[in-house]
């Protein structure tokens, strides 16, 4: 009976890091399906950010507080700083760039935006000089540049191509208009926000750079995360004062609307958050990151099946190419870890040896 209770912990232990990550990617998935439809329906984007970010900060304050308080360093003034920008690289402004993105487009289009995250990040690390320059000779370097060029590849194709619609019986309506002046307005809207998908895939690309040099800092990622989501609610609330002044954008009473909120804050930002973390700390970030493509198969079939979002051929070629172009990448970058870990072994037996020795 030991034997097999073992074995049973054994495998729960195995495939718990992955089940958790599939399970908050595909929530995400359905949070950016909901969110498009709670969108379409006029609601001010910021008020849906900004509570969407005040409900994960209540949910994470208690686990902060439990689950971190003997281990919680000092907050200082810099860190609150560092936590203020944080916010505003990592919540408010990707909120505000990406829902726009979701409002002119579609949650695919803006799914496959997302997949191309680890891309985007390699580009902007060789752009701050965090790369190195001559690593990309290497075979690779070589790869994790390809897997790049081809995630852009597949981004200017979602961006320019629309293609016919794939899926006429969940047409809506307004698709089968055939007024010249509100078509050439609907491309317009499409480019603008494919445009504002990318700004704000790279607003989270940035703040992933930024977040790996504040978990050095402040390694209390409950109470950061928390405290993340608190300065973006804040900002989200000033960033929402861009569109219109008025208090009763505030007052939600659709029944829909609110389920979206809620769901978004609890499912789609701090379960999600929190679920994502412990996966990326027990399978390694690149390992996690093979599971990104989950969330843009989540939230085409959520889109497609269930709210009858019409589907184009080229949101579906774009996204193919997009989640190729994220494993080529990813295979470099795999490659790269395996020939580090390779030439400078880790030092965890080393560490338990002093550990011992105390």
């Amino acid at each position: 009976m030991n034997i097999v209770g073992g074995e049973r912990s054994s495998i729960v232990d195995k495939w718990a890091p992955a089940m958790a990550v599939v399970v908050a990617n595909t929530a995400t998935g359905s949070v950016n399906a909901l969110v498009k439809k709670a969108l379409d329906g006029g609601v001010n984007h910021m008020v849906i950010g900004a509570y969407r970010l005040a409900i994960s900060a209540l949910i994470l304050a208690p686990l902060a507080y439990f689950l971190e308080r003997k281990t919680r360093p000092q907050m200082r003034f810099k860190l609150l700083i560092d936590h203020f920008i944080s916010g505003l690289i990592g919540a408010s402004l990707v909120q505000f760039f990406f829902m726009l993105g979701l409002l002119y487009t579609s949650a695919t289009v803006s799914g496959a935006f997302l997949s191309m995250i680890p891309a985007i990040t390699f580009a902007l690390s060789l752009i701050l000089r965090m790369e190195s320059v001559r690593d990309l000779k290497s075979q690779t370097g070589m790869l994790k540049v390809m897997g790049t060029l081809i995630c852009v590849s597949g981004a200017l194709l979602l961006t320019f191509y629309k293609g016919p619609q794939m899926s006429h019986f969940h047409s809506h309506p307004e698709s089968l208009q055939n007024n010249n002046n509100n078509h050439q307005s609907k491309t317009n809207n499409w480019l603008l926000g494919c445009l504002y998908a990318a700004i704000g895939a790279s607003f989270f690309s940035m703040w992933m750079l930024f977040q790996g040099n504040l978990n050095i800092k402040y390694p209390c990622k409950y109470t950061s995360t928390c405290l993340m989501s608190i300065f973006g609610s804040f900002q989200c609330a000033l960033l929402s004062l861009y569109k219109r002044r008025d208090v009763n954008d505030w007052v939600i009473d659709d029944k829909f609307v609110i389920f979206v909120i809620v769901y978004a804050g609890i499912v789609g930002q701090a379960m999600s958050t929190v679920a994502t973390t412990w996966s990326i700390k027990k399978l390694g970030a690149v390992f996690a990151s093979t599971f990104s493509p989950i969330m843009l198969i989540s939230a085409t079939l959520f889109d497609f099946l269930i709210l009858h979002t019409p589907l184009y051929l080229g949101s579906i070629i774009g996204s193919v190419v997009v989640v190729t172009g994220l494993y080529v990448y990813l295979w470099g970058k795999n490659k790269e870890m395996k020939a580090a870990s390779t030439i400078c072994p880790p030092i965890q037996n080393e560490d338990k040896y002093n550990t011992n020795d105390d």
